[in-house]
């Protein structure tokens, strides 16, 4: 069985959801450990309530990125991690973790890529007018959400939900499909 670190900043909604997949058997893998770069966020919370090993750090402890990506690399080493998931993570991936997890590293983006990349990829969709909105998972490259696309799932909107409407259905897209995806990646 394959083992995954999930990588999260935040509340963990797509971690709850690949937790109760791993649970429930739709994602057959073992989640080794999660990344945080928030000690306190609700991932964490979350992490421990289902008896899961956390490595949780500030980058302020640390001298650069190259630093403390080579502390999550060992803690990634020594539980025999074969692939990364970003699940809301909000740091960008150097080359310590690009080099050693090439084609390994899977993200989450809340919107259709190429289109709208970064941190504000449904707010941005939802502005700029689309009518077909969703998720792209995808590879992690040197790039902001420029890596190669795995899958992509999308909704046509009606044209007068409210921009919480729209991210209520964008997270349910992700809880749904991440999980699924993820399983059909590792074990291929």
């Amino acid at each position: 069985m394959k083992k995954i670190a999930v990588f999260a900043s935040g509340f963990g909604s797509n971690f709850q959801a690949i937790i109760e997949a791993v649970q429930n058997r739709t994602l057959e893998a073992e989640i080794a450990l999660l990344v945080s770069d928030k000690p306190g966020c609700k991932a964490v919370e979350r992490a421990r309530e289902n008896h899961i090993d956390v490595f949780a750090f500030s980058s302020k402890d640390y001298e650069n990125k190259a630093a403390y990506e080579t502390a999550i690399l060992k803690e990634l080493q020594e539980r025999g991690v074969d692939y990364i998931v970003l699940a809301g993570y909000m740091r960008y991936i150097g080359e310590v973790l690009l080099s050693n997890f090439p084609m390994k590293i899977i993200n989450l983006h809340p919107a259709l890529l190429p289109s709208f990349p970064g941190a504000h990829g449904i707010a941005d969709a939802f502005h700029h007018g689309v009518k077909v909105f969703g998720i792209t998972i995808h590879f992690v490259d040197e790039g902001v959400d420029t890596g190669k696309i795995i899958d992509q799932f999308a909704f046509h909107a009606e044209g007068n939900e409210s921009l919480e409407e729209i991210e209520t259905h964008i997270h349910q897209l992700e809880h749904q499909y991440f999980p699924i995806t993820i399983n059909k990646v590792i074990n291929a």
